[in-house]
């Protein structure tokens, strides 16, 4: 798939058929994540898959904060991935200061990238995916016990599609771009 097709016709995906998804091919999709740009190179991202049916249904009970949507989601998926990200590295130099006036906010940045590289790549290889961001952190570590050093960012569904969203309108160009001569 060339880029620009893989970019317009990514959709976020909420509905999944019940095949499971192979290791092999999350694998792949990692490897191709890994290449996506962060501070520095400091490639903060990693990645926690959730498979057990169990653990699904008590990260949709638990962690979700009452929101039916990611509920139901995560409880469907095959399988859902906790992007984390290692905290005190992206922003920072090696004394400990920041060489950006972002702050801690590059963390959350360098995630994203990582989250959209992930959910490309997915979509290349032909498996849906949504990202989700409402959730208790607190209670997502807790169920599956991440590393201290770690933060959780985001909670991507992921699986073979059942269906195939519309996509919704875009904002056109002259509404998004603003030159400066």
């Amino acid at each position: 798939m060339e880029a620009l097709e893989c970019i317009k016709t990514r959709r976020s995906v909420r509905k999944f058929t019940e095949q499971p998804i192979e290791r092999a091919l999350i694998e792949q999709i990692v490897a191709a994540a890994a290449y996506a740009p962060s501070w520095k190179n400091t490639q903060i991202a990693r990645y926690t898959v959730v498979t057990d049916p169990q653990k699904k249904q008590r990260l949709a009970d638990e962690c979700m904060m009452d929101f039916t949507y990611n509920q139901k989601t995560t409880s469907h998926a095959p399988a859902l991935v906790v992007l984390t990200a290692l905290t005190g590295r992206s922003g920072y130099e090696r004394d400990g200061s920041f060489s950006t006036a972002q702050g801690t906010h590059w963390q959350s940045f360098d995630a994203g990238v990582a989250a959209q590289t992930f959910c490309l790549a997915a979509h290349a290889l032909g498996l849906g995916t949504v990202i989700m961001g409402i959730f208790d952190e607190n209670k997502v570590r807790s169920v599956l016990a991440l590393p201290e050093e770690q933060t959780v960012a985001a909670l991507i569904a992921i699986g073979h599609p059942a269906e195939q969203p519309i996509c919704p309108k875009r904002k056109d160009v002259e509404t998004l771009l603003h030159f400066v001569g």
